[in-house]
């Protein structure tokens, strides 16, 4: 693994660090490398290593608790094809607890996105994370399940899974956190531009109950509500 993280701290930038640390606010090293290396890096060891080695990489790199690292750890299990892949979904759901920063959930929920999509079963595994007290689990059930916003022409069971993932928003609604009521609105402001239908029954039943902002990004994209 150490050679991976050389790999990273080849790039390091000092000044940068202290900005990204700033922006972040996550109490961790950051190396201030940017995501377009980052994503150079992640994309040959992708090529390189077999799957049971890009996960063994990925869990060490994870570990280290570097910003650059953990960003670079999801990257790296961020693809839509990997065969098997029930390690790969295993790790990345044991870092759930590890969340504490959007960035870092946010390139691991993309990792999580390819997995889901490519087994829709799991999602009764997600399901369990709609009650958790760790408000960024909560948060990356939403995150994690953003490709069932996109379809232009869903499946039936699409449309299922479309249905149900919009009853865990509303039974986020009454959460007041920030993070949350942002989650249900970047999830219905996708949706929108897909299936507006459903996007404007959501904020009619729910809407009078979203924060003003969410209720606001929610409907961006609507032209009437």
């Amino acid at each position: 693994m150490q050679a991976y993280l050389d790999q990273i701290k080849a790039h390091a930038d000092p000044e940068r660090a202290e900005q990204v640390a700033a922006y972040h606010k996550a109490d961790r090293p950051y190396l201030g490398v940017p995501n377009p290396i980052l994503n150079d890096l992640t994309k040959a060891w992708r090529r390189e290593l077999e799957v049971a080695d890009r996960v063994a990489v990925a869990d060490e790199l994870w570990q280290t608790n570097i910003h650059e690292a953990r960003v670079a750890a999801a990257k790296l299990l961020t693809q839509a094809r990997i065969r098997p892949d029930d390690a790969v979904w295993d790790l990345l759901q044991s870092w759930l607890p590890d969340f504490d920063a959007w960035a870092i959930a946010d390139h691991a929920c993309m990792a999580m996105q390819k997995r889901l999509t490519a087994d829709p079963s799991r999602l009764d595994q997600v399901e369990r994370w709609t009650v958790s007290q760790h408000m960024w689990t909560k948060r990356a059930a939403l995150v994690a399940t953003l490709p069932w916003t996109k379809q232009n022409h869903p499946k039936p069971e699409d449309l299922m899974h479309r249905d149900r993932i919009l009853g865990w928003a509303a039974g986020y609604v009454p959460d007041r956190q920030w993070f949350i009521q942002k989650a249900i609105a970047w999830w219905l402001r996708d949706l929108s531009k897909h299936d507006p239908e459903r996007v404007v029954a959501f904020l009619s039943a729910h809407g009078a109950a979203l924060k003003p902002f969410a209720r606001k990004e929610a409907g961006k994209y609507l032209r009437s509500v």
